[in-house]
């Protein structure tokens, strides 16, 4: 957009019908993708998912599409797939936020249709790629460097441990520490670490057949030439596909390259501090709309912005914050920014006034510095003159805490309980669990801070039914943070960790309760809690 006014529309306006030599004309342009969007609502943002092979072609790719399709119908983005190189235009690409490259193998596209990709990127596109995504285009060096790594060589598939190092990454937050799998496990020609931020590892002591010298990230993200790059070496197999806690981790790659989530994959590598996230990806607004800016990163802003409006971000943790970084554009009249914890009226932590840049594509960044927020969630209200005042393309929030700590609770060291018991164990950390766990048993830790709690690891048994730990605060019937599922392990003394994401809530006191079937359920040897600094 241009000039000094501009319009919008709040509520819609009635569409034209299409003339029917116009439609036929679009869907003819259409033919070569499959479009999978939901009708229902406009998507948050729209994927194309690329599965184009030049060389070995795994079985598993129809599934790993199907997949992807049911995540973007289950979380409200669109899916377009393609096998068809002829996709990489710089008109179609921009339709997109994401490209999946999913199991492609070999030379994919031709020198144009790279150099539409490479402008795609740069201009703030993401790239999310997938196991042999690795195996693809050895003789595109830029392409090398955006998947991270080539692969090299793989062993025979088989059951190996791969250790979390993201804990707090949304593609990541919901795994164990150590998360036992099966899968065709990538050696890579050079270990990409001092490239790229590492989110999972793979233990080498753990399978036969790695070549990386106990040194094997196989999942990773980086900002890349402008742009956002994922890629995980895992989903070989069918089965892959229809594991929650893969294709859960897949969605956080999606969302996270898409700008949709707020990540550390999107810092500079070396710069552990501080999180981006694209003013257009809100989690809530008023009055605000999307607007497409070729300058922007990504594409796309937050504009339309009149006085009075406002945006919200529930994926910053204003809490821990002491910086915010704004990058803003306006050929409009300028105005301020304030910055609330919890809602758009919660308390004001620190305010900025953003200047007139002169043109909606002339960016700027304006700094505030913030107090610390009660609550989860960074809101920003927008205040000025008449007509549109500004744009935000994104926002950097540095935290000035110290970064997320984890501590390890022994289960049996509970200050309340109801049902439960100590049980002897020669394998628990300790030598002992909380045992005899029936439906509706629980346990309590008085002590324990929930209002930074972020995430919880427990180490279980089962040689019973498994079932269900739901976290409270406060009391076993206090607010939810969040629940994990508990399986059969087959022996009491075979050990696993199970884990979950948890909302954070303000008080003191941690609770467990336990659901499940009849008779003996499971025993929690300890429980590792992770907190924001």
């Amino acid at each position: 957009m241009s000039g000094p006014t501009r319009s919008r529309r709040r509520h819609g306006t009635r569409r034209r019908r299409l003339l029917p030599t116009l439609a036929a004309a679009l869907l003819g342009l259409l033919a070569p993708f499959t479009l999978t969007c939901s009708a229902d609502a406009a998507p948050a943002f729209t994927v194309l998912v690329f599965s184009k092979t030049a060389g070995f072609r795994h079985d598993s790719i129809p599934a790993g599409i199907a997949a992807i399709q049911k995540l973007g119908q289950d979380n409200g983005f669109g899916v377009d797939t393609t096998e068809d190189g002829a996709a990489f235009t710089t008109a179609n690409l921009a339709r997109y936020q994401a490209v999946v490259w999913l199991s492609t193998t070999g030379d994919v596209l031709d020198t144009a249709q790279q150099s539409a990709f490479e402008s795609y990127v740069r201009a703030g596109g993401g790239y999310a790629g997938v196991h042999a995504a690795a195996d693809t285009e050895y003789d595109w060096p830029w392409y090398g460097s955006l998947v991270g790594a080539y692969f090299a060589s793989h062993p025979a598939v088989q059951q190996a441990a791969v250790t979390v190092e993201g804990p707090a990454d949304p593609a990541t937050a919901h795994l164990p520490a150590r998360w036992i799998r099966t899968d065709e496990w990538y050696n890579y020609r050079a270990n990409p670490r001092s490239r790229v931020h590492v989110l999972t590892s793979l233990d080498e002591s753990s399978y036969s057949g790695g070549t990386m010298g106990g040194d094997h990230p196989n999942t990773w993200c980086h900002p890349y030439d402008g742009g956002r790059a994922w890629y995980t070496g895992m989903g070989h197999t069918q089965e892959n596909w229809s594991d929650p806690a893969f294709t859960r981790l897949v969605l956080g790659g999606i969302r996270t390259v898409a700008g949709a989530v707020a990540s550390a994959c999107n810092n500079p590598i070396g710069t552990p501090g501080g999180t981006t996230v694209q003013g257009e990806a809100w989690s809530s607004q008023s009055g605000v709309m999307a607007a497409a800016h070729a300058a922007a990163h990504g594409g796309a802003t937050a504009g339309y912005i009149d006085n009075g409006d406002w945006s919200g971000y529930a994926a910053l943790d204003a809490r821990t914050a002491s910086t915010v970084t704004v990058r803003v554009a306006s050929a409009g009249s300028g105005g301020t920014i304030g910055f609330h914890s919890g809602s758009a009226a919660g308390p004001l932590l620190g305010s900025v006034t953003v200047p007139v840049t002169g043109g909606w594509e002339t960016f700027t960044d304006v700094s505030a510095s913030l107090a610390a927020g009660d609550a989860p969630g960074l809101y920003l209200t927008y205040s000025g003159g008449q007509g549109a005042l500004f744009d935000v393309d994104d926002l950097t929030l540095t935290p000035g805490s110290a970064p997320p700590a984890t501590t390890t609770v022994q289960a049996e060291s509970w200050t309340a309980q109801s049902g439960v018991q100590a049980a002897d164990h020669a394998g628990a950390h300790g030598g002992r669990t909380a045992g005899w766990i029936d439906n509706g048993d629980w346990i309590g830790f008085a002590g324990e801070d929930t209002s930074r709690l972020t995430r919880i690891s427990l180490r279980t048994a089962s040689a019973g039914s498994g079932g269900t730990t739901a976290v409270h605060s406060g009391s076993p019937t206090g607010p939810l943070l969040g629940t994990v599922t508990v399986p059969a392990t087959g022996s009491w003394d075979t050990f696993t960790d199970v884990a979950t994401a948890l909302t954070p809530h303000a008080g003191t006191g941690l609770y467990l309760v336990f659901t499940g079937g009849s008779g003996s359920l499971f025993d929690v040897d300890d429980l590792t809690l992770t907190r924001t600094g």
